[in-house]
């Protein structure tokens, strides 16, 4: 991007987006599409968000794609991923997507194979708990059944609704673990909307990775971007939402300019964009605050992992006696987590990436790891780097840890704190607000919420709510 996109080339735009993730660039691609003046707001250097990827020594790597949800063939409509790509005006070629082999829910003594075919997870839950056949079956009749569509659905605990169908609490466990770890903003439980919502992008549809990674779908949106006309400011965010009267009157921007619009989309977060607001006074640590992030480190190989057994695509791993998913006390809870293979999908015509991959993900403190100075910081990392690689490689069918750093050329980790750094996401969360809102709406009348704070989830999803509230605010109206 050049400098002359980081200056407002107006006063006035109809609409105004602040941030350029995946649901503020779907938005405002949905919004120019009909007409709409929109300007695009990001206060950093690159796009994506939370969904982006950054470069050291040449190589590139991915943050936030384990793998793209909502996976479905050619052919099949009405689902998510057909949805954005109608919508936002983009062919299914141009994101070069090639599904899994098969991933794996690990838990001690038991394994679940899933794949973009539910029947393969279906049959492993009925071989390792045959028990539990009838309640299976009404657990999916009810997630079937479930209008996940609604902006409106109860906030109803998705634990006391799969308990009621399942009696085996580690099938639980094991069917809640990947939800958790790919979308929950919430520690211990979730919204059933929300667990509807993940298991059938997860489950029911699947995983896909484009070959170059995240950047294929940067590329492509930025492109969609350009040709909409669009107008994006990169290094350029908003220090102040001006208020009057129940309305967005004014926007004072980081380099001291104030543009107005007649509505205002943000994908920063609730609580992100509430701090924003002249007529909000910021408590500490308010309720909407999300307590979740992660640690992930990365290994780059020398040998395809393949080569030493490791098959998997993906891997949910849980090592504790009863999984947990809330913010360890600890800087990193290494007993789960999850280990993503990029190599490990089926990529069409037989291409092969260049160099292994193995990411390892886990829970992480965001207070802890913030408080650390510079060496103790860089100390810590070193450490938990090789204590999450130990812990997940007893999933993996390798001896050890040492088997993987033997075959390491580079690596790399971030913590909650990079979170934090290059998101702006309070306490580094990367799920955003345990609240979700789901109308979008707030108490200014025209300022709205998309992306992981209104509670569409996953890439797909965060893309598919900037359409939805494109769709209802800014073509509609109110």
């Amino acid at each position: 991007m050049n400098q002359a996109k980081s200056k407002p080339k107006k006063d006035h735009y109809d609409v105004v987006i602040i941030g350029a993730g995946m649901s503020g660039m779907a938005a405002a691609i949905r919004l120019a599409h009909f007409g709409k003046d929109v300007c695009l707001l990001e206060r950093h250097n690159a796009v994506g968000g939370l969904n982006s990827f950054y470069s050291i020594g040449g190589r590139k790597y991915d943050v936030g794609l384990h793998a793209l949800t909502n996976y479905v063939p050619p052919g099949v409509k009405g689902t998510p991923l057909v949805k954005i790509l109608r919508q936002l005006r983009i062919a299914r070629d141009e994101l070069d997507l090639n599904p899994q082999r098969c991933s794996r829910i690990a838990f001690p003594g038991v394994d679940l194979k899933f794949s973009n075919d539910f029947t393969l997870l279906e049959s492993e839950i009925l071989r390792e708990f045959p028990d539990q056949a009838d309640g299976l079956q009404t657990l999916l009749r009810k997630i079937r059944e479930w209008d996940d569509n609604q902006l409106d659905y109860p906030d109803v605990s998705a634990r006391e609704i799969v308990g009621e169908c399942l009696s085996n609490p580690d099938l639980v466990e094991m069917l809640f673990c990947p939800l958790m770890f790919y979308g929950n903003a919430r520690e211990h439980d979730m919204e059933f909307g929300q667990y509807v919502i993940l298991f059938k992008s997860l489950f029911f549809e699947g995983f896909a990775r484009p070959f170059d990674g995240i950047r294929v779908m940067l590329r492509v949106v930025r492109n969609k971007l350009k040709e909409s006309g669009v107008e994006r400011c990169m290094k350029l965010g908003v220090k102040l939402i001006q208020a009057e009267q129940g309305r967005v009157a004014a926007l004072e921007l980081d380099n001291g300019r104030v543009i107005t619009a007649d509505k205002v989309i943000s994908c920063a977060g609730w609580p992100e964009t509430l701090s924003l607001c002249s007529d909000v006074e910021t408590k500490e640590n308010p309720s909407n605050v999300g307590r979740l992030s992660f640690v992930e480190t990365i290994n780059i190989l020398q040998r395809q992992p393949r080569e030493f057994g490791l098959e998997d695509t993906i891997v949910f791993f849980n090592d504790a006696e009863r999984f947990e998913f809330a913010r360890p006390d600890e800087l990193v809870d290494v007993r789960s987590g999850v280990i993503c293979i990029p190599n490990n999908y089926d990529y069409s015509e037989g291409r092969q990436l260049e160099e292994g991959i193995i990411r390892f993900t886990a829970q992480a403190n965001f207070e802890k790891w913030n408080s650390l100075n510079e060496e103790d910081y860089v100390d810590q990392k070193s450490w938990w780097f090789k204590a999450l690689g130990e812990s997940a490689c007893k999933f993996l069918p390798i001896d050890s840890f040492d088997v993987i750093q033997q075959q390491t050329m580079v690596t790399d980790m971030f913590t909650p704190k990079t979170v934090k750094k290059f998101t702006g996401r309070l306490a580094g969360a990367v799920y955003g607000s345990p609240i979700k809102n789901k109308p979008g709406k707030t108490h200014l009348e025209n300022l709205y919420i998309c992306g992981t704070d209104q509670g569409f989830l996953g890439i797909v999803g965060a893309m598919l709510s900037g359409i939805t509230i494109a769709n209802l605010y800014g073509l509609r109206g109110d």
